[in-house]
């Protein structure tokens, strides 16, 4: 339980925002309770009750969030995270303004408060660029720009720490902006008004764009309401209040259209997982096992396997290009056309041959499958196969160490429409294992970047001799997982083994 939760950054980020929220109701409870604070801050207590409450409704926006998967969701988290960050750091400068003994916390805190908004608006530009779309000359104008233009707007301010360039803490512990003090706002005015085209300019809703507009509009006529006083509240509220509005409409309708999408999604993972045979031989002769574990909601990977005839058994496995949707939907074309020519060819290379040219007609996305198709006559063990670009399968011959087999290997599905495959044959016996595999198994890899490959491969499969062939999967599947013990999985694992009686 510690494990996971020291690696959950989500759960780690909602106990900063609530941990926020406490120190700034903690602050103003201080200052409502001491007579001496309050006589201090009484200038500065509404401020102070905006901070607190500013920090709550951060927290409880960032929780209605945290579940919320994709790259939008956490640039929008991060956005909250630094307002919530805002709040205590104003905070904490109201409790030190006005104390001659406490001007260098003062400085401090200022500076920081002034950095932060600078992150602010930065993070605020990468929430509405990926979640409105932004795209165009100006876009990639801003991508390059806006970290140098904060980077020197940061140098700008950065500066006050040997020069009070920009502004001062006075002899009585107060804030003073000196003639120079426009300068901190430049980044913010090019930023803003930069954001504000690319929204303007987006092909996004109507209401969204006004919705993202208030995170600049907001803030912009509280700065001018108090005359641009330095650590208004008021602003940061302004800012929370274009917050809840995003939450309201842009959040919430991208949210609505990624629970739509997910619930599609899996509809086409059970439609694709019906696809595959899941009801495996039952036979004296051998025993055939198969298993598929995607790296997405649905793979391009697939297996099949199925009887000809009464003594002829084909089976195959295959890979196709890319992940997601569009392999799918390759994966279920090339997998109808391989059964229906096995079905009506009686050799392994024309069934290759003929769906190869069926799969490159019309093939304007260059979609492409490597593929590994045997067919076992079950009277004389007798194995017929292709290979159009697959991996190597592992033969285990009973006594034997393990082996791959390299012969006939073609070019994969989808390539060249006149390609010609050949056909090979073993001759298996009682005790001998074949392994067929996808490159999820071998590429598989570790927080070195070392890959699990075909001879850790062999040596699991020499190691599990004895076992069944469900057990060999399931050995294999485990020694991957835990091979590559913190990284994500970033491919399909597909298997097929057929064991000789």
């Amino acid at each position: 339980m510690i494990k996971k939760f020291r690696f959950n950054r989500i759960t780690v980020g909602l106990l900063f925002a609530f941990a926020s929220a406490v120190l700034c109701t903690a602050l103003t409870w201080v200052v409502f309770f001491d007579k001496e604070a309050y006589a201090r801050m009484q200038v500065y207590f509404f401020d102070c009750g905006v901070d607190a409450l500013g920090s709550l409704i951060c927290a409880a926006l960032y929780f209605g969030c945290m579940n919320q998967q994709g790259d939008e969701s956490k640039a929008f988290r991060a956005l909250i995270l630094l307002v919530s960050a805002s709040f205590v750091v104003n905070a904490c400068m109201y409790h030190s303004l006005g104390v001659p003994s406490q001007h260098v916390y003062t400085f401090t805190f200022c500076l920081l408060s002034k950095l932060m908004d600078l992150v602010m608006i930065f993070f605020f530009y990468q929430y509405v660029k990926k979640t409105l779309g932004f795209g165009g000359k100006l876009a990639g104008w801003a991508d390059r720009g806006i970290p140098i233009l904060m980077a020197l707007e940061s140098v700008v301010i950065l500066i006050n720490i040997f020069y009070p360039l920009t502004f001062f803490i006075d002899a009585d512990g107060f804030y003073q902006a000196t003639g120079a003090s426009p300068a901190e706002d430049v980044y913010l005015a090019v930023v803003s008004l930069i954001t504000a085209v690319l929204i303007i300019r987006s092909s996004s809703p109507r209401n969204q764009k006004m919705a993202a507009m208030t995170f600049i509009l907001l803030p912009l006529i509280s700065y001018a309401l108090v005359l641009g006083a330095f650590g208004s509240a008021s602003q940061y509220g302004m800012i929370l209040m274009s917050l809840v509005i995003m939450y309201c409409i842009i959040f919430n309708d991208k949210s609505n259209k990624l629970a739509s999408t997910q619930t599609e999604l899996n509809m086409a993972t059970q439609i694709q997982s019906s696809a595959l045979p899941s009801v495996f031989p039952d036979s004296e002769a051998f025993d055939l096992f198969a298993s598929m574990n995607t790296a997405k909601e649905v793979g391009g990977d697939f297996y099949d396997f199925f009887m000809i005839d009464d003594n002829h058994l084909c089976f195959l496995i295959a890979d196709v290009s890319g992940k997601g949707v569009p392999a799918a939907l390759f994966m279920m074309t090339s997998k109808t056309m391989i059964k229906d020519y096995a079905l009506t060819r009686d050799n392994t290379s024309d069934i290759f041959t003929e769906v190869n040219a069926r799969l490159c007609e019309n093939n304007d996305e260059g979609m492409f499958a490597t593929a590994w198709i045997g067919i076992l006559d079950t009277r004389t063990m007798t194995l017929q196969y292709t290979n159009a670009g697959h991996n190597y399968p592992v033969l285990q011959r009973a006594g034997h160490p393990c082996e791959l087999i390299t012969a006939v290997h073609g070019l994969f599905l989808g390539g060249m429409e006149f390609t010609q495959y050949r056909q090979g044959e073993l001759q298996l016996e009682p005790g001998d294992r074949l392994l067929l595999y996808t490159d999820g198994v071998v590429e598989a890899h570790d927080r070195n970047d070392e890959l699990y490959g075909e001879d850790r491969l062999k040596s699991m499969m020499n190691d599990t001799r004895n076992l069944s062939g469900e057990q060999v999967l399931e050995r294999v599947f485990a020694d991957v997982g835990e091979y590559a013990t913190g990284v994500p999985q970033f491919d399909d694992i597909t298997m097929v083994v057929l064991t000789i009686k």
